[in-house]
Order: C-alpha cells, then structure tokens, then sequence
C-alpha cells in the first residue's frame, strides 16, 4: 500500500484519547500500539492524510536512557492506528515508551521483554481476563489488575460486545451502530466506533499501559457464536447472512481489532482472514500456545436453540473441529517440541466436559444438556487433544479459557468419569471482566457439579474479576481475583479462591 507523504504538524489538538499499548512480547523485541484520533467515534474525522508519530522506548520511566526512537506512519487506511515492532531490546526487562505527534505527547506505558530462550526463569506472573461487555457495568477488575506486579497479561476474547444500546447505566450504552435493530454490528465503521469507546474507559486504559498484552479473539468480536463465515444459529430474517455476505462483517470486525490491538501480524484491510494463532516462550518456564477456536472451526452440531443441546451431539461429531486441521498440527508440534516445563493452551471456550441442568425447560432438568459451543461439542477433537497430551508424554500441559463469565477450576480426563485414574491436564476457566452471568443459575450449579461434573474441584457465577496465575519451577498456582461490585467505577479485589498444580503431578489441589 503506497503512503503519501506524511504531515505531523496537521494535528490540531491531542490524537492519544484512546490511549497506549504493548504486546507480543519476545525476548528482543515488543509491540507499541496507539491510534490516532478527533472524534474517537468517527474515523473520518482524523482526515485522509498519513501522519507522521515519532516513538521512543526507554530503559527507565523518566526518559533519561532511550534505547530506540523512530518515526512511525499512522495510516488513515488503519484509522491512523500505529503498531511498532521494536527489536534489538535486552530480555526480562522493563521497558516505558511514549508517543509524540503535532506537539502532543501521549502517556506513557510500561512494558517487558520476555526471558531469553535459553534462560531458567526462576518464576513468572501472568493475568488473565475476557469478556468486558460494557453495557452491563464498569470495570473495576481492570483497575485493580493495572496494580499488580505481573509479566504480561492474557485476553481470551470478546474485548467488545455487538449489542445495540441497552443499558441500565446511561453512561455505558453502546455506540449506535448504522443500522440498529439488528443487534448486531455489520460495517468496518461500526466496529472501529465500539472498539473505540471500549477504549475510552480509563481502566482499561490503565491495564494496557502497565503490562504487554496477549490477545486472541472469541465470538463476540465478530458475533455471538459465529463458526468459520457461518452466521449465528438463531438468526433469522434480516439478522441472518449467507457466507458471503457474513464474510464481509467479519473482515470488517478483524480489521478493527487488529486496529485497536497490539498485534505483531500485519492485517490486509479488507481481508476475513487473519492468522491470530501463535506462540510465546518465557524462557524454558512456559510456552504459551494461544489459538484461535472461532476462524477455522466447523458449525455447531445439531443447530439447537442457543446451541445448547444434547452431550450426543457432541460426542457423535467425528467431523468438527475448533481449530481447523492446520492449525490443530501446528498445535501438535509446538507442544511436542517444547522445552518448556510448563506447557500452556491459551484459548477461549471450555474443555473440560461439562454437563448443566435443562435450563431450556425448567420444568424438566434432566437429562443434562451440553454446551455445544464449547469443546463439549466436539468431543472427538477434544479426545485426540488430550490422547495426544498423554501419548507424547507433554509436560505440565495447561488449559486457560473464558466465554461462559464464571470461573471453573476442573482436572481433564480423557474419560472423564473415571476419577481413578491421573488428571492428563487441568483447566483453569476465567470469570469475566464484567459480562454476565445468570445469578440464578449459581446455586443450582454449586448443587449439581458435584454429582454431575465431579471433576470440576471448584466453580463459581457470581463474581466478576481475572485470574493471577504465579508459575515457578516447583508449581503453578491460580488466585481467583474477583471484585465486589460492577455497579461502581472502584470496588475492592479480593483472592476469592486459590487452586495449585504441583509441576510432575498432575491434578488440582488448594493451595
């Protein structure tokens, strides 16, 4: 794509209102992010012209010791976004960087290299979060997690949400998408405005400048539920798209997160493809696999209601997958050559294999019903992962998911009532950050799971928050963080629950 010349000085009053990021972190290099705006809910407004930002990152936070500065082009074709690769930096250190345009000077954000490959990391601190439906409250999650003392964070998807406008806080309606009514939201336009008004929160803003960033996508990034370009199950009428036309909606929602997001892989605007699967070491600690289940996947089995259905459907889909056959090899080989001594699958939906009361018909609760949405409905490609885990002896193998806005702690089998036999991996399924979750469904669960999912060792609904995952050498530990509330701005954070995996011993125990 040819670029015009650029003119910094054309910026007329401070661009950096969304904000700074970084992410990908590699051992000599990180992503900066900013994008540059007017009106953040109006692209346009920036102009069509290239604009010239000069970066700068630093080994210490008053600037005194820049390392690497340049000038970057924020494109107007990327809404004037701005994703810096920075290489030639020292492993397993603190970096600040800034950014600087027509005079403006943006804040500053506090990044960190990842452990040399052939290093021994002696620990490592990671977070995790998904699911910030903004319409159903604030954040505080974030602004207790901007103050811990972590090496990255991991987002496992639905960073916005497509609703129309809904909102019992008149401050946290959406964005009005172009054609309402839909619910949903369809043109390059109507992704960028929500995506930029999930960063206009200054919690959010808090959270992505004090740590890199691991991002993957879900459902909502795109549209509840979305398979490959099949649309939503249960639409019908004008909400419903062919391929086609489905295929237009989801480059449209890819080019705006890639927009909006520390991503290294370069986008081709206008494309419904984009490799978002990829691998980080942390030294010889941890290898983080992060996938991608919603691109490559195949349709939910049985096209039931909510795709919620019978565990059958499940079971019997020889065919499906989550991850599409490329990517489900490349997963194969980056867990069979791993030093690692923990070995991590970053990814969005469930595992383990769950049963839930028929909340469908409340009048009749069993039998059990699946969630076909999750790996429950694709219980073959499930059962090779985990076969596989086991036959090539996979060390420490880990699974980090969110989507459902509750927190499951759960030991994976490949059978997975046989209680007598060893964990193959756990799975530690984050709450969300404020999406929600029927409060009436909580006890009713807490009641079930230990008659029907009993390898589920601890559950709940009710609390909103991240997950703070301390790894060393010996074992991983898990702190469910949660906070009191989502109707105020700031709410206390409490450990709410903290689950252990001793490294060589597979199984979850309290720590």
């Amino acid at each position: 794509m040819g670029i015009r010349t650029a003119h910094a000085e054309r910026v007329q009053q401070d661009p950096f209102k969304l904000g700074v990021a970084s992410g990908d972190p590699l051992p000599d290099g990180i992503v900066l992010w900013t994008r540059l705006v007017a009106d953040p809910y109006d692209a346009p407004s920036m102009g069509t012209t290239p604009v010239q930002v000069e970066w700068e990152i630093a080994a210490d936070p008053r600037f005194r010791q820049v390392v690497r500065r340049a000038v970057a082009v924020a494109d107007p074709a990327l809404a004037h976004s701005v994703h810096v690769d920075v290489r030639g930096l020292a492993p397993a250190r603190d970096y600040w960087y800034r950014f600087r345009t027509g005079g403006h000077l943006s804040p500053v954000g506090r990044t960190r290299t990842a452990p040399s490959p052939r290093s021994r990391p002696g620990a490592i601190r990671l977070g995790v979060v998904n699911c910030q439906d903004w319409q159903n409250g604030y954040w505080p999650a974030y602004t207790a997690l901007a103050e811990e003392d972590l090496d990255a964070v991991l987002h496992l998807g639905d960073y916005i949400y497509e609703w129309d406008p809904n909102s019992t806080y008149p401050d946290r309606l959406h964005t009005t998408p172009a054609t309402p009514g839909l619910n949903q939201l369809v043109s390059l336009a109507d992704y960028r405005a929500r995506h930029a008004q999930y960063k206009t929160d200054p919690a959010l803003q808090a959270a992505h400048a004090a740590f890199p960033w691991i991002v993957t996508w879900d459902d909502h990034d795109v549209e509840n539920n979305y398979a490959d370009l099949l649309d939503e199950n249960d639409d019908v009428g004008a909400r419903r798209q062919d391929p086609a036309t489905f295929a237009l909606q989801r480059a449209a929602a890819y080019q705006a997160y890639y927009e909006h997001l520390p991503l290294r892989q370069r986008l081709d605007p206008g494309s419904p493809d984009y490799r978002i699967y990829r691998r980080f070491d942390f030294g010889d600690l941890v290898r983080l696999n992060v996938l991608d289940t919603r691109q490559y996947r195949t349709d939910q089995p049985g096209g039931f209601p909510r795709d919620f259905g019978p565990p059958a459907a499940g079971t019997q889909n020889t065919a499906g997958t989550l991850t599409g056959d490329v990517q489900e090899r490349w997963l194969r080989r980056g867990l069979a050559d791993s030093r690692a001594l923990w070995n991590v699958i970053t990814q969005q939906v469930m595992m383990s294999q769950i049963r839930f009361p028929n909340f469908l018909d409340p009048t009749r609760p069993l039998p059990p019903i699946a969630n076909l949405d999750q790996w429950d409905g694709y219980d073959p490609a499930r059962r090779r992962l985990l076969q596989f885990l086991r036959d090539a002896r996979v060390a420490n193998p880990i699974v980090l998911a969110g989507d459902i806005h509750s927190s499951w702690f759960s030991d994976l089998r490949i059978e997975r009532d046989d209680l007598n036999s060893a964990p193959v991996a756990v799975e530690f399924t984050a709450t969300s950050v404020s999406s929600d979750f029927p409060i009436e469904f909580d006890a009713p669960l807490k009641a079930f799971n230990p008659v029907f999912n009993r390898h589920v060792r601890y559950y709940d609904g009710s609390l909103r928050g991240y997950l703070r995952l301390n790894i060393d050498r010996e074992q991983w530990i898990t702190d469910a963080r949660t906070v009191a509330s989502i109707a105020v701005r700031q709410s206390p954070v409490i450990t709410s629950a903290s689950w252990a995996v001793a490294a060589g011993k597979p199984g979850l125990q309290p720590a």
